[in-house]
């Protein structure tokens, strides 16, 4: 539970909020492919890529989901790892962590401190498990909106890493 951002309620994810995930996903694409995006996640549909559904599904039982519900609808979606992505240039830490794999929020409750409430939720989670460390990685195109976003969130710039042609950017914060 969240008790920070007013409506908001987060709650351990599963399976069955595969689907819910997706279509969060498919919604970011088609924001920001609006706003003239298309390099951050490309333009095909997240539910229409070949390791999509799949891909999701892994985050929901391999990985530690958490959903935020507005009004007792699925707002957002967090996934946490213990380290990053096998498929990104990003090492793991020389300690233990925590690592935001996926935070995604649904388009239509833009500016509601979705995506807040959740990073809030990824700090309380980290420091449980007794970790000292959450990091994040994310697209460092465009104009720097998603990594400001993180910084505004606690967060602060480590490595910058190419994957191909995607900018990247490393973030960590210290959970005490």
């Amino acid at each position: 539970m969240n008790d920070t951002t007013p409506g908001i309620r987060i709650r351990p994810g599963g399976l069955a909020d595969a689907p819910a995930i997706l279509g969060m996903l498919d919604s970011a694409v088609a924001w920001m492919n609006d706003r003239g995006n298309t390099e951050q996640w490309g333009t095909t549909p997240y539910s229409r890529r070949p390791d999509g559904k799949a891909r999701v599904e892994r985050y929901t039982t391999e990985n530690a989901p958490y959903i935020a519900e507005l009004d007792g609808s699925a707002a957002g979606a967090l996934v946490l790892d213990s380290g990053p992505s096998p498929r990104m240039p990003v090492a793991p830490a020389e300690e233990p962590e925590r690592y935001v794999r996926l935070l995604v929020s649904d388009r239509r409750h833009a500016g509601r401190g979705i995506g807040a409430a959740l990073l809030a939720h990824a700090v309380e989670q980290t420091r449980r498990a007794g970790v000292g460390l959450l990091r994040v990685d994310c697209w460092a195109g465009g104009g720097g909106e998603l990594v400001a976003l993180y910084e505004r969130n606690g967060f602060t710039r480590t490595d910058r890493f190419l994957a191909d042609s995607w900018p990247g950017q490393v973030l960590a914060r210290r959970v005490g």
